[in-house]
């Protein structure tokens, strides 16, 4: 890791500690059992984008992402059974966790966005899969509070504010555009200093 990529991860770490949930939850979760789980997605790069702008930590965040990875029941009811018990877990606080596990996305990707999807090896195949390069990111705690912080694309579209395309998910579907630009325009009223990078053409 050269010098600026370490300085980059720095800054992003102290970034999601100023965020009191992603610190509770950490806490909480570095006792589980629950396999190669890890925090991803917008709870981490909004409160990076809450940061530069100045806001809350916590501001805008709609949910906190929970992935997990158990390929030996990959059933609509063991997921759900996960969340509800993660849900009594987390009852006191005042946000919604959506668990996931990426071990059974192929199994209903390309009937909810019309493209394509691979059974995933690992749980970091679903964070390399999302929209935006800003967005694959995942952490998650240790029992000893050492942190692991997967960021594929680096750091540096997080910290220009870039919304940028991701390369493994412009395929031709509008399904997919359509997402990406609902979402673009979204976190656009909420963080305005943004800077969107179009979808490319097909």
């Amino acid at each position: 890791m050269n010098e600026r990529t370490a300085e980059q991860r720095r800054r992003f770490e102290e970034s999601l500690l100023a965020n009191e949930f992603i610190v509770t939850l950490l806490e909480r979760l570095q006792s589980s059992d629950l396999p190669e789980w890890s925090l991803s997605g917008g709870c981490l790069f909004q409160t990076v984008w809450n940061i530069e702008h100045g806001f809350d930590a916590a501001a805008g965040i709609l949910d906190y992402d929970l992935f997990y990875f158990d390929p030996a029941d990959t059933s609509a009811h063991a997921e759900l059974m996960v969340r509800e018990q993660l849900a009594q877990q987390f009852a006191d606080l005042p946000i919604e966790v959506e668990v996931r596990n990426q071990a059974r996305v192929h199994l209903w990707y390309e009937r909810e966005f019309g493209a394509p999807c691979q059974a995933f090896r690992r749980c970091e195949d679903g964070i390399d899969g999302f929209l935006a390069t800003c967005c694959c990111f995942s952490v998650r705690q240790a029992k000893n509070g050492e942190r692991t912080i997967y960021s594929p694309h680096g750091f540096d579209d997080l910290f220009a504010l870039t919304v940028r395309p991701n390369a493994a998910r412009t395929i031709n579907s509008r399904r997919l555009r359509g997402i990406y630009e609902t979402k673009a325009q979204r976190w656009s009223r909420v963080w305005p200093r943004l800077q969107i990078v179009e979808w490319p053409s097909s």
